[in-house]
């Protein structure tokens, strides 16, 4: 088996593997001026591992030209990667760096064809079959046979339980593991335990007559934090475009680990549809607004925090990892951040939970003790040859691609 890596190997952010040179597993879109795509390809057949975009950003531009290949992923990752593509160009109207045009969004109905869990089939030659990743709602592992070898490309997945998902259980058999290693380096305290001290931060503020606002990731963590404070009795607002990303999971429940839960969830939040006036009118309210964008790079959070910053009262909670160089990283760091081009201080608390959705690195050596006889190839993470390095001195054999890379490997 023949495999090409055209994004996302030796870091985080558009990934992308080309296996025989005819399918394609996964193309993202890393943002950005200009966005960045990865490595040109043109597949005989694509198969898409989850819905966030630096998996399936770019998959549009796949139909560029007339081009149809068919395009392979479960129901949920369909309809998040539809929605991701019309944000994609809403975001970048009048812009030169759009990848991709409307035309080609709308191509995706022509090619698409959704698989459930276990349901072997055919992709341009190979026998693929998706598994349970854990880790948003449809995630998958992929495992595509070409019939001389078995790879396993885990996509991000999770071990651990959340309340939107349960944790990847799934462990066929592979000759090589194509493996995310983004917590690598990190190990993540109890689940429950960060839970409820999330619950405890919001419920301070609000009792002490404070607004919580909490940035969170459209796909995944909104619906998290929608579910916590359900299940916390805690009144909340949710604003952003993970509004309709959880309307859409209502049509995917069976994908969902407690469907009840999430419909539960559904009623207890309120839905910000207004326009900015109504955003300051909730913003000096005491409550809890869980919105979009996660990192603060955009989105009805540069509306709500600016609203919060002056009073020490306040809170500004993540539950996710804020990247390097983001308003959001400088804010959790330096109490001060850019908004609508200008750096404003922030005297508002600022906390971080860990609500992550990706294996930490106990989860991550606990799911590749099943595959110590395979080849292990380490992706998508900031230091994949040192967690290589280590799983080699474990007795596995293990090491880094790079972009552009090709490697071949056999059973």
């Amino acid at each position: 088996m023949d495999l090409r890596f055209l994004g996302g190997a030796d870091a985080i952010g558009k990934s992308a593997l080309l296996v025989n040179d005819s399918l394609l597993i996964d193309y993202g879109l890393e943002g950005g001026t200009p966005a960045r795509t990865p490595l040109d390809a043109d597949p005989d057949a694509v198969v898409v591992s989850h819905g966030h975009l630096d998996h399936v950003g770019a998959v549009p531009s796949l139909l560029a030209g007339g081009r149809r290949p068919p395009i392979h992923w479960t129901p949920p990752t369909r309809e998040l990667a539809a929605l991701l593509a019309r944000d994609t160009l809403k975001l970048r109207e009048n812009r030169y760096d759009r990848p991709f045009t409307r035309a080609e969004i709308a191509a995706l109905g022509e090619v698409s064809e959704p698989h459930g869990y276990g349901e072997p089939f055919e992709a341009a030659g190979h026998e693929v079959t998706f598994f349970d990743a854990g880790h948003i709602p449809g995630s998958a592992h992929v495992l595509v046979d070409d019939g001389a070898t078995r790879l396993l490309y885990t996509g991000d997945f999770h071990t651990g339980d959340q309340r939107l998902l349960a944790g990847s259980s799934a462990r066929p058999d592979a000759d090589v593991v194509v493996c995310e290693s983004t917590y690598a380096d990190v190990r993540r305290g109890n689940r429950r335990e960060t839970e409820e001290r999330f619950a405890r931060a919001l419920r301070e503020t609000v009792h002490r007559g404070g607004t919580a606002v909490v940035p969170a990731f459209a796909v995944g963590r909104t619906q998290e934090a929608m579910l916590v404070c359900d299940a916390y009795d805690i009144d909340c607002y949710v604003d952003g475009m993970g509004v309709e990303v959880a309307k859409r999971l209502r049509r995917v429940e069976g994908y969902l680990r407690d469907p009840d839960a999430f419909r539960s969830a559904m009623r207890h939040a309120r839905f910000v549809t207004g326009r900015r006036g109504q955003k300051k009118r909730i913003a000096a309210q005491n409550t809890v607004i869980i919105t979009t964008s996660g990192m603060l790079t955009g989105g009805p959070a540069m509306t709500y925090v600016p609203e919060i910053r002056g009073n020490p009262t306040n809170l500004v909670a993540f539950v996710g990892h804020q990247v390097e160089g983001t308003p959001g990283r400088r804010l959790l760091e330096e109490g001060r951040a850019a908004f609508d081009g200008r750096v404003l201080p922030v005297a508002a608390r600022r906390e971080a939970f860990d609500f992550s959705a990706h294996a930490d690195r106990d989860g991550l050596r606990a799911f590749l003790e099943d595959y110590r006889d395979a080849r292990v190839l380490t992706v998508h993470g900031d230091a994949t040859d040192r967690f290589a390095a280590e799983l080699r001195e474990a007795g596995f054999d293990a090491s880094a691609p790079t972009n552009g890379e090709r490697t071949t490997v056999t059973e």
